[in-house]
């Protein structure tokens, strides 16, 4: 019998080729539909876990220092009210002059502050409050800069080998601006003359913003000296000793390619 004209022969290779491919392509949406819910699920845990998580750590642990400060001096602690270092020796948080000034409505460096010697900080170790009223901002102040001890749990942190508050000097901090806690997000916001204040065990310092540099290196060593002036920037900054606060932070907002630094002055010291 003569074949049929026109008709099609389907082989089975032609079958199984056909429907490889089909699994192919179903195998790799399926992948593509997996990769995106897990690049979803790494987005909101960074922008919104992380953000929860360490907002949460440092409220509790400004309430912890609170409640601390509040509490009587123990003896043997050095640090607090009343306690005596470990040899029985002195007390390392000596009490604050009398003559200590409670307002200096001057903006120009002063020579009469007279600021409570305390103990060093520990490495990491939460030690003070940094208020900043425009903000809203109220947020542990930790010794030294790294991100799995202080910054990533919402604090800042203070770097090392840069003055303490209210002394002469620079008092530097860094806080993140994106993710975990991003206590200095809206850092743009400040505006010259906000207050910045400063709460210890024995003082509180109020600063008053000074300078806005919005973008410098990231290896701008310059902006932490004891007398702060941009190396990359030399138009920025200050030429002679006084009572400085340093907040740096990254920019543009989700990068960490340059940073950001408002500084201040020490306008007052209010004792506790």
């Amino acid at each position: 019998m003569a074949a049929l004209s026109g008709v099609r022969v389907v082989r089975h290779s032609d079958r199984r080729r056909r429907a490889r491919r089909r699994r192919v392509l179903w195998g790799g949406g399926e992948a593509l539909v997996t990769v995106g819910v897990l690049l979803m699920l790494l987005v909101v845990h960074q922008l919104w876990w992380t953000n929860l998580e360490a907002r949460r750590g440092a409220e509790r642990q400004v309430e912890d220092l609170e409640r601390e400060w509040g509490a009587p001096g123990i003896p043997g602690i050095p640090g607090t009210p009343g306690a005596g270092t470990a040899g029985g020796g002195p007390s390392a948080t000596p009490s604050v002059s009398p003559t200590a000034p409670t307002a200096a409505p001057s903006r120009a460096p002063r020579s009469s502050y007279v600021v409570p010697v305390a103990a060093v900080p520990q490495s990491s170790q939460a030690y003070a409050v940094l208020d900043i009223p425009r903000l809203g901002l109220r947020v542990p102040v930790a010794e030294g800069v790294s991100k799995a001890g202080v910054l990533d749990k919402g604090y800042v942190g203070h770097y090392r080998g840069t003055g303490q508050p209210g002394q002469a000097g620079n008092f530097a901090l860094a806080g993140h601006r994106n993710t975990h806690g991003e206590p200095f997000r809206y850092l743009p916001r400040l505006r010259r003359g906000d207050d910045i204040e400063v709460e210890t065990r024995t003082a509180t310092y109020t600063y008053d913003v000074d300078q806005i540099l919005p973008q410098t290196s990231a290896s701008d060593s310059g902006v932490l000296r004891p007398v702060p002036r941009s190396l990359v920037r030399p138009s920025y900054g200050y030429d002679t000793p006084g009572y400085y606060i340093t907040l740096t932070t990254c920019t543009p907002e989700f990068t960490s390619r340059y940073r950001m630094v408002v500084w201040g002055k020490l306008v007052s010291m209010r004792p506790r």
